[in-house]
């Protein structure tokens, strides 16, 4: 199969107390090896469940379509068997999980994944030279490795402690999911730096934002507009700078 990530027709919703609300609406995506793309949407406009349904939340039912991920069927895999795959998912909001220590949850992450693949797992001395070097790259402190996950973090160190995971799992596919939300400049430079550090022709990143800026940084290979559940357009570099000037109007009055 020559794409690396092939959605298509791609059909979901979730329970809205009691009523089925119809989120992804015939959902079409091509995300080759190698490449970054980007999307931009207006609120509500099914973004972040695209992200979840890829990902394996189980709040999400697929009623139609397919998406296929290295030859595989994404959609008939258990969330760690999608990690273990390659997949990684950067939260917009990232959870705190009180009474979790961040170095043993890392730790415990990694080596579920190289079990996965039939790969050595990383005794305590490999693991805290792997996760230093990596805490140095993102400038974050050592202590947040001896911190509880999440808890007590910052907005910019909950964002950079994701960008650490998936430097740490080192995914073939990862979805970055607004981790430009609530970012100063300094921080998110250091969130994009990681992100552009894993570019290469196994690496592939599908960037969910709502600002440009971010794509200052980290520059797509592609853009999609996705509004009502579905893609709407797709372009270069020069559909998220329209955006920025103009909004979304003039692509879902073509769509209307």
């Amino acid at each position: 199969m020559n794409d690396f990530l092939k959605i298509s027709g791609l059909c979901a919703q979730i329970d809205d107390n009691g009523t089925p609300k119809e989120i992804l609406r015939g959902l079409d995506l091509d995300v080759p090896k190698g490449e970054i793309h980007a999307i931009m949407g207006p609120n509500g406009s099914g973004k972040s469940t695209l992200s979840y349904v890829l990902a394996g939340r189980e709040d999400y039912e697929v009623t139609g379509g397919s998406a296929h991920f290295m030859g595989e069927d994404l959609l008939a895999l258990e969330p760690e068997e999608r990690a273990a795959l390659g997949v990684f998912l950067a939260f917009q909001a990232p959870v705190e999980l009180p009474g979790v220590n961040n170095a043993n949850f890392l730790r415990t992450a990694v080596n579920a994944v190289r079990r996965a693949r039939k790969e050595d797992e990383l005794d305590a001395v490999g693991f805290l030279k792997a996760v230093r070097a990596e805490t140095k790259h993102l400038h974050m402190s050592d202590e947040m490795l001896k911190r509880n996950v999440n808890v007590g973090f910052s907005g910019g160190e909950k964002k950079r402690n994701e960008v650490l995971q998936m430097r740490m799992l080192r995914p073939k596919f990862a979805i970055l999911d607004e981790t430009d939300s609530g970012l100063d400049i300094d921080a998110l430079r250091i969130v994009a730096e990681g992100v552009n550090s894993l570019r290469g022709p196994d690496f592939s990143a599908l960037i969910i934002t709502h600002h440009q800026r971010l794509l200052d940084y980290i520059k797509p290979d592609r853009v999609h507009v996705m509004a009502k559940g579905r893609i709407i357009h797709s372009g270069g570099a020069e559909v998220a700078l329209a955006l920025e000037a103009q909004g979304y109007q003039q692509y879902l009055e073509a769509v209307a």
